[in-house]
């Protein structure tokens, strides 16, 4: 897997929807703008992803190959004073610019995440609106998907808290592991997404133990006593890829 990912940054002025900028990876978009960011560019090729985005995901095609654009949406109660916007505390923290640094650094560390694109915003006075472009993973299906079709191989177990154990290891906490966010390939390899609010750092073992039974949350959630059983064999599998590097 081709993991360094060398960002560079563009500006834009504000052209009716405000001044933003973005981070992009100059070998997969070498004429970036803002448009990228917008779901109109791709017009009637701009498919909504069906599981999870809150609707602000689609599935699109360009000079980049095949990727996934996101529109970052609020939920819960932050949501009836806008699904949008963000309060603008500066650049390094908007949602977008923090997810692709945290993914370029994912992949520089072999974990195995999708590929930045490009993350931008657009700035209006104290608040901001933001968007990810990310290359799709072909070939794949959710961690839910997988423990409805039947019990967990000991391999994809094996691959799931192994992916997971490397995530920690490089320094990122995942804010919502869930089952909808570990992607299995046809090759049995697992992949993590879905970085919003991600953070990097030292994690300390209870954040660590958080990411898990978060998991175990999801897929109690989605499958019962077969998603604890899946559970269990990933925590297992999580378990000796740790102990096996400390």
């Amino acid at each position: 897997m081709e993991t360094a990912t060398v960002l560079a940054r563009v500006e834009w002025a504000d052209s009716g929807q405000g001044a933003g900028a973005m981070l992009y990876d100059p070998r997969s978009l070498p004429e970036p703008g803002p448009q990228w960011l917008l779901p109109g560019t791709y017009g009637e090729r701009a498919r909504p992803v069906a599981v999870g985005g809150r609707q602000s995901a689609w599935f699109v095609d360009g000079a980049f190959g095949a990727g996934v654009l996101r529109g970052y949406r609020r939920g819960g109660l932050a949501a009836r004073v806008s699904r949008q916007s963000y309060l603008w505390q500066g650049e390094a923290r908007t949602r977008s610019v923090a997810e692709v640094r945290l993914l370029a650094q994912l992949r520089a560390a072999g974990v195995r995440v999708p590929a930045p694109i490009a993350g931008g915003y657009w700035r209006t006075g104290m608040t901001y609106r933001a968007a990810i472009l990310i290359a799709r993973i072909p070939g794949v299906h959710t961690l839910t998907e997988r423990v409805l079709a039947g019990p967990l191989s000991h391999r994809v177990a094996h691959a799931v808290g192994t992916a997971i154990a490397d995530m920690h290891r490089a320094g990122v906490w995942h804010a919502d592991l869930n089952a909808f966010n570990i992607l299995l390939d046809e090759q049995g390899d697992a992949w993590l997404i879905d970085f919003d609010r991600g953070r990097y750092g030292a994690v300390a073992p209870n954040e660590r133990r958080n990411n898990l039974l978060r998991l175990r949350r999801s897929l109690d959630k989605v499958a019962g006593p077969a998603g604890i059983a899946a559970w269990e064999g990933i925590d297992a599998a999580y378990r000796t890829a740790w102990d096996s590097h400390h």
